[in-house]
């Protein structure tokens, strides 16, 4: 049986097969992108449909006979070896996805659920609200509710998921994945993450005339087009003026700062799939193999916080919508703790 699959096409991030849910989810991919959520939503809701049209596809159920208890179904689906089905186009994960995940799963199903309802597909939304302790159902946000920020949803998760720490990098490994790229665009790509706390489609979607070398800051366009202005260091400027100089093909008129070099594209800008790429060769050739863009992100945060700096101007260097997401970053350190444990023993001994 041909499962569903995605593909980018010139509108973005579609759904391709035979199944009932494509057209549906479809129309909702593209009311996504008419209310201006970026590609990397729009294309994270493809691939979470995706996944949910294969577990419809195998039970043979259709979108108006999907009951409630179909969704607790869905949740044992993703964690068994049924969840490996593969579309045609692209494979869906193998491996059993993190709770995390799964709740970003469910909260694409509802967003589409409810779009189903508003355009008049199905009469209600079946996705179960999650249950507070008080026994009483999360409060209805309407169309797109599960979208707000991460602060204010903690009702909405069918999954509990673990509270972690953001994940930075030792500098050990840091410095052996810098060392091993070969060209100043992608070491000025990586001190961007590193030096500037910028993600990834940020700095894929850097534009030239963002970058300011006098002042050394850049202009981030961030999630919720939300636009910032991030000082970064020195080393990333020199970097990006080395390849401006020296790599990017003469006469490129692409707005975006950071182009791909070689081959049948050269000059057009980075893509997510190159990006990827990039850091997949490099860590496997440096033997850095934590090195991942957000947790370049991470550390970042992780130094700065470490270091003093006042979570109000943290949250805004960072972009972060919830101050949730940036306080997570405060957090005191092993040695912190024992030494004070230490200290109020010793008081306590005299």
């Amino acid at each position: 049986m041909a499962g569903i699959g995605v593909i980018d096409g010139g509108e973005g991030h579609r759904l391709i097969g035979a199944a009932s849910v494509v057209g549906l989810a479809n129309r909702f991919l593209a009311h996504l992108t008419v209310r201006g959520f970026s590609a990397a939503t729009v294309r994270g809701y493809a691939y979470d449909l995706a996944n949910f049209g294969n577990f419809l596809a195998e039970r043979r159920l259709s979108l108006v006979e999907v009951v409630p208890t179909d969704l607790f179904d869905y949740l044992d689906w993703q964690q068994s070896a049924r969840a490996a089905a593969a579309g045609t186009v692209v494979p869906l994960a193998a491996r059993r996805p993190a709770p995390a995940t799964i709740n970003r799963r469910v909260a694409a199903v509802r967003g589409l659920f409810e779009y189903a309802v508003i355009t008049g597909s199905r009469p209600d939304n079946p996705v179960p609200s999650a249950r507070r302790s008080s026994g009483l159902r999360a409060p209805r946000r309407g169309l797109l509710g599960h979208l707000t920020p991460r602060g204010e949803r903690g009702g909405g998760r069918l999954v509990r998921t673990p509270h972690r720490l953001p994940e930075s990098l030792p500098g050990a490994d840091v410095e052996a994945f810098l060392a091993d790229l070969l060209t100043y665009r992608d070491r000025a790509m990586v001190l961007a993450m590193l030096l500037g706390g910028l993600r990834s489609a940020e700095v894929r979607s850097l534009r030239l005339a963002d970058v300011d070398m006098g002042l050394r800051r850049l202009r981030v366009v961030g999630k919720g087009e939300r636009e910032r202005v991030v000082p970064v260091d020195q080393a990333f400027f020199a970097e990006t003026a080395a390849y401006l100089r020296q790599e990017r093909p003469a006469g490129c008129a692409t707005p975006e700062c950071f182009v791909v070099l070689r081959g049948p594209t050269a000059g057009a800008r980075m893509t997510e799939a190159g990006l990827r790429k990039i850091f997949r060769v490099h860590r496997a050739s440096s033997g850095a193999t934590r090195v991942r863009p957000h947790r370049l992100r991470h550390t970042y945060g992780t130094e700065l916080a470490g270091a003093g700096m006042d979570l109000l101007v943290l949250r805004e260097l960072m972009g972060h919508a919830s101050p949730e997401s940036t306080a997570a970053y405060v957090h005191l350190s092993p040695e912190h703790l024992a030494s004070q444990y230490l200290a109020a023993r010793a008081g306590r001994t005299r």
